[in-house]
This record gives structure tokens, C-alpha cells and sequence, in this order.
């Protein structure tokens, strides 16, 4: 049996718009903001979504930089689930604590996040 996937991360910060400037330059990045993400990521439409370029490979994950003022900074990981209600359930019974979630996107996605037993920010997604 395969363990779940990573399938998203994100970083998000006070100023998003410096953000995508600063890793676009940084990194080559550009960024789709026309995408509404959930109101408990991400200030809507300041959240910029990575425009995909893979690696030869086909390696690489899809990410996103967004927030606002009212959002704590932090970068975060996700990891592909079927069913985010029972992750968290699952995180919380074995030591870690719910901090947001399930959550729906305006695209169908649903989403939470958690703290591990170190206090590390962790997501889960998945289908509705």
C-alpha cells in the first residue's frame, strides 16, 4: 500500500504581492491570481497559484502564494486525502491539534489544516 501525496504547498505571508515578486524573481515563478481560493487561506483574489512548468522529469508539485494582513505567515504543505474530516480526526487522535477545517474552496476542493505533536503546520485535501 502507497502512502498519501503530497499534492500542494503554499506560503503565505502579510504582503502576497511581494511575495510572488520576490519568488518570481527568485525562481523564475509566475503566478494566475484570477483563481478564488478559500476566504480561510487567502485574501480572495491575492492568491496567486504557481503557472506549473515541470521538471523533464515530470517532477514537481503545484503551490501557491497568497494571504494578506490579517494572515500569519507560514508556508505549508499538503497532502492529498480522501476524505479531510477523517485526516483530521485521524491527526487529532494520534497527538496532533485542528487549526482549521474541513474548509470548502470556491472550486469544490476542501481543505484543513493541523499542528503535529512538534507544532508544525500541516494540510490535507481532498475531494468534496
Amino acid at each position: 500500500m502507497l502512502g498519501q501525496p503530497v499534492v500542494h504547498f503554499e506560503i503565505i505571508g502579510k504582503n502576497p504581492a511581494k511575495l510572488r515578486g520576490y519568488f518570481g524573481e527568485l525562481f523564475g515563478w509566475e503566478f494566475d491570481t484570477s483563481s478564488p481560493v478559500a476566504q480561510a487561506v487567502s485574501e480572495p483574489l491575492n492568491y496567486g497559484f504557481v503557472t506549473r512548468i515541470p521538471a523533464s522529469d515530470g517532477a514537481g508539485i503545484p503551490g501557491g502564494i497568497g494571504g494578506g494582513s490579517a494572515y500569519e505567515r507560514h508556508i505549508i504543505l499538503y497532502v492529498g486525502v480522501p476524505d479531510v474530516e477523517a485526516a483530521l480526526q485521524r491527526a487529532v487522535d494520534l497527538g496532533g491539534k485542528r487549526q482549521m477545517g474541513p474548509e470548502r474552496a470556491p472550486t469544490g476542493l476542501v481543505v484543513g489544516h493541523f499542528t503535529d505533536p512538534e507544532g508544525n503546520l500541516i494540510g490535507v485535501a481532498g475531494p468534496a
